[in-house]
């Protein structure tokens, strides 16, 4: 039977009538023992009363406690205690069967196949002899590295910078460029791991819809009328949707984006493995464009490395807030991405490894056509597939050993497709994939059709 905490009981614990300090002192309530799980807290007007402070002061420290996961409810029912773990956490990436286990067929995470990756050995070795190695100089970026990325740029940028990945220079980005309070907006739907740092944050988000062709213009004008702090997107190939940008949007959106004070973030995550030419705002707008560029997928995601560019005033700031933490990126994995950007025999694989890719995107859509799914194979390394309104089809393939990403996941609202990888697909397996996936997609087909179980499924050839 749960217990309730009135108001009085908090007074005499709290001495700190702040929003941070009720939420911290709460917390460490809840931390000690004091608050167990399952206790029952006062309604917010009478906490307030009690401290004497505005129920918006008790409202905002409560709104702080239930972001990190240790109360929940609101409204008359009142809130509780859940939890008295106090590590946030992405709960997108770690929802709807993406959390790997023994068994599980993972198609949920568009991840490269490793046996189409290249040999980073004579990288590394390349890269244990970088300049001014176990130097503690921070810098932004070497030399050999930023000569072999400005050759294929999409513009001529004023200032690059070496990164740990893709998702790490988004975190960072919004920590040293976003004022607290300000809404952010980012197309729709989007990377589930942008929507967990932003929602980590306690960031307004704006949603931008998209189409076929990418955000759409009368959307991103709408969300503009907010005054956004930046507007977060995929250039050349969307990731979760397999859609390509095309030209004439980008201008669209361009000429929108020029009359506002927006920043305006380019995240190129699913990079070289996609036929499509590199495009970018960052000629236009040079004082306000922020390109991200991932290595992840075309060269492998232990390099754990991607190039951002900017203004020179945009770098430095990053580079001032990169002091908190690591303050440069390794300089013997800059030097092997530098190697591997130069060396032929690389670039020979990665276009192997793109047309690979595009036969098995190819192949498993051609097969979800064939048992009547309305499928298109996009770009990249996976696409959609449409399910039946509400029906849970990951978490119904989840129960069987296959792993697929739910529309909900990359949207503030819920979408009723899900995300297919392909890039790990054989085509060899592909008519089996399909049929096993098909069959779980309208309800009441398992009734009569039991799933194949997912062991049948192979690792690629």
């Amino acid at each position: 039977m749960e217990k309730t905490f009135d108001a009085r009981w908090f007074v005499s614990r709290l001495g700190n009538p702040t929003r941070r300090g009720i939420a911290q002192e709460t917390a460490a309530l809840v931390r000690t023992g004091a608050l167990p799980v399952g206790a029952k807290l006062p309604t917010v007007r009478d906490l307030a009363y009690e401290l004497r402070v505005s129920p918006a002061t008790v409202s905002q420290a409560w709104a702080d406690l239930r972001r990190h996961k240790i109360i929940s409810g609101r409204g008359r029912n009142g809130s509780w205690v859940i939890s008295d773990s106090f590590t946030p956490r992405p709960e997108r990436l770690m929802s709807g069967g993406l959390t790997p286990r023994p068994g599980l067929v993972d198609l949920a995470r568009a991840v490269p196949d490793p046996a189409l990756l290249p040999d980073l050995a004579e990288a590394l070795a390349f890269g244990a002899q970088a300049e001014g190695l176990n130097s503690y100089a921070r810098v932004r970026i070497l030399p050999v590295l930023e000569r072999a990325v400005r050759a294929s740029w999409p513009y001529d940028a004023a200032a690059f910078l070496a990164t740990d990945g893709g998702y790490s220079t988004i975190y960072t980005l919004l920590h040293a460029l976003v004022p607290p309070g300000a809404p952010v907006a980012v197309e729709d739907p989007t990377g589930l791991r942008i929507l967990d740092i932003l929602e980590d944050m306690n960031v307004p988000i704006v949603p931008v819809a998209c189409d076929g062709l990418g955000p759409r213009s009368d959307a991103l004008a709408e969300a503009l009328a907010r005054r956004p702090a930046m507007f977060i997107f995929q250039p050349r190939v969307h990731a979760v949707t397999g859609n390509l940008l095309s030209a004439r949007r980008l201008d669209e959106l361009g000429r929108l984006l020029q009359r506002s004070d927006t920043l305006v973030v380019e995240n190129d995550g699913v990079g070289d493995v996609t036929n499509a030419p590199r495009i970018s705002l960052g000629g236009r707008m040079p004082d306000r464009v922020i390109h991200v560029l991932s290595y992840s997928k075309a060269l492998g995601p232990d390099l754990r490395l991607a190039v951002m560019s900017s203004s020179a005033v945009i770098a430095e700031q990053i580079q001032t807030f990169r002091g908190f933490s690591a303050g440069w990126t390794s300089r013997i994995l800059q030097a092997a991405t530098a190697w591997l950007l130069d060396d032929p025999a690389t670039a020979v694989r990665v276009a192997h490894a793109r047309s690979v890719y595009q036969a098995r995107r190819e192949r498993l859509a051609a097969e979800f056509r064939s048992l009547g799914v309305d499928v298109e194979p996009g770009h990249g390394l996976s696409f959609l597939v449409p399910v039946a309104q509400g029906h849970d089809a990951a978490s119904l393939l989840s129960s069987e050993g296959i792993a697929v990403a739910p529309g909900r996941n990359f949207s503030l609202a819920p979408l009723d497709f899900v995300r297919v990888a392909a890039s790990c697909v054989p085509e060899s397996q592909a008519a089996h994939t399909a049929r096993i996936i098909a069959r779980a997609l309208t309800p009441g087909d398992l009734a009569s059709s039991p799933l194949v179980t997912a062991p049948e499924l192979g690792p690629p050839e």
